[in-house]
């Protein structure tokens, strides 16, 4: 048997290559966009990739099979529920999938998507795919209700816990995706260690375990509806690369070079989203709308290209062209946080504070406004004075960057606390859930 995991650092995405080097045969398991790197290992152990398995319709990421079939003719596997509008063959609960010698057996796990499916290779690796992570449990709210996602995960979830100790689990997301919360970094783990440490194992209590997951605090992928049309629509091709241009003319820029680039000067107007700050693709996705036609800023032909795949990777197609030796005419200032402290006992700026709502329960500090980034670009920014200057800041730097550039680009005058954040600041509000604030 071949094996091999491939994941997706930018995404948190894991997928797979299943085979037999006898039978010179293969199949790919949720594979990426980008399939190159399945065709060059497959041809690295001399076997032939004959069929996708998919888990279900995925909401974060566009699927590669449609360029399987449509550049290698591979047909594509996945269960009927998912009612997708391309040619497939059906998988049924029980069906045993056969690649030469390798039996790969197919168990129906609704719960984060109706149609969810789990794979478990001749008994000894079980691809859960968006069902069993490591150290938790998919999200239930991003298909049906959430109640009814976590009623039917509950039981997806004694299926597969009651596969023996030994069997390995290899899932479809590691941190970083947002299909899960509190998912682990590692890639890999067993059903014994998941079955004694995984805190969606431990209920019993079918009513607890729906109250304890139905309520989700981390926000939907940004592409959700979008990616999951693409991913059960007609086969998405390989779009053309970028065209480099010495204009972005009428087109939104998208910075995505480095912070310090940014900071230092960029195309007026241009949102910072740096394509090596991690999770490029979600980023880019929470402040650009996917039709909307996009520039990219870049410090080489090589980067704009990268940073093209990775946002045809979340279903953002429109990045036609970009520039490198543009006019930077344009800087974003940053500021300290003892700086910035001074600015307000003088009352002389307002503060957002651009996390998520939940992490504010850590601490924020007194008298900030509190607008996650993904939400300012969509909102213009209405809630905020525009006379007035505006600093943002985050956990460590990242987000308010970005935050600024998309108040910058709406005609605000924004400064970000670039380098460090709200756990820097001397004195902070904190909250407790059971009674209020301290």
């Amino acid at each position: 048997m071949i094996f091999r995991q491939f994941v997706d650092e930018d995404l948190g995405c894991g997928s797979y290559l299943v085979g037999d080097t006898e039978a010179a045969a293969a199949v790919v398991v949720d594979p990426s966009f980008g399939i190159e790197q399945y065709l060059e290992a497959a041809a690295a152990a001399g076997v032939r990739i004959v069929r996708v398995l998919e888990t279900h319709t995925h909401a974060d990421h566009v699927s590669g099979h449609g360029r399987f079939a449509l550049e290698h003719g591979v047909p594509t596997s996945i269960h009927p529920i998912a009612e997708p509008e391309y040619p497939y063959d059906a998988l049924a609960d029980g069906e045993i999938v056969e690649v030469g010698a390798v039996r790969i057996r197919v168990i129906h796990t609704p719960g984060h998507r109706p149609e969810h499916c789990a794979f478990v290779v001749d008994e000894q690796l079980a691809l859960t795919g968006d069902s069993l992570f490591v150290g938790d449990a998919a999200r239930p709210d991003l298909a049906v209700a959430a109640r009814e996602g976590a009623t039917e995960l509950f039981h997806s979830l004694e299926k597969l816990a009651g596969l023996p100790d030994g069997v390995a689990v290899y899932p479809g997301h590691v941190a970083g995706s947002l299909c899960g919360t509190k998912m682990s970094p590692d890639r890999s783990t067993t059903i014994g260690k998941e079955r004694s440490g995984n805190p969606a194992l431990a209920f019993r209590d079918l009513q607890e375990f729906v109250l304890a997951t139905a309520t989700v605090a981390t926000p939907r992928p940004p592409t959700t509806e979008r990616v999951v049309g693409l991913n059960r629509g007609p086969w998405v091709a390989l779009p053309e690369e970028p065209e480099r241009v010495d204009d972005s003319g009428d087109a939104t820029v998208l910075d995505v070079r480095p912070v310090a680039d940014h900071l230092a000067g960029h195309v007026p107007g241009a949102i910072n989203v740096p394509l090596d700050g991690g999770s490029f693709g979600t980023k880019a996705a929470f402040v650009v709308d996917a039709d909307e036609p996009l520039a990219l800023q870049a410090r080489s032909p090589e980067e704009a290209r990268a940073a093209a795949r990775r946002l045809w990777a979340v279903g953002i197609f429109s990045a036609r062209t970009y520039v490198v030796d543009a006019a930077a005419t344009e800087t974003l200032a940053e500021i300290d946080v003892a700086a910035l402290k001074r600015l307000l006992d003088e009352d002389a700026v307002q503060l957002v504070d651009v996390r998520e709502p939940y992490e504010r329960d850590t601490g924020y500090v007194p008298g900030s406004r509190n607008v996650p980034y993904r939400l300012l670009r969509r909102s213009r920014g209405d809630a905020l004075d525009a006379t007035k200057p505006i600093v943002t800041i985050c956990e460590s730097g990242a987000r308010a960057v970005i935050a600024a550039s998309v108040l910058q680009s709406e005609g605000f005058d924004a400064t970000a606390v670039a380098h460090g954040g709200v756990h820097d600041f001397p004195e902070l509000v904190t909250f407790r859930r059971c009674g209020g604030a301290s």
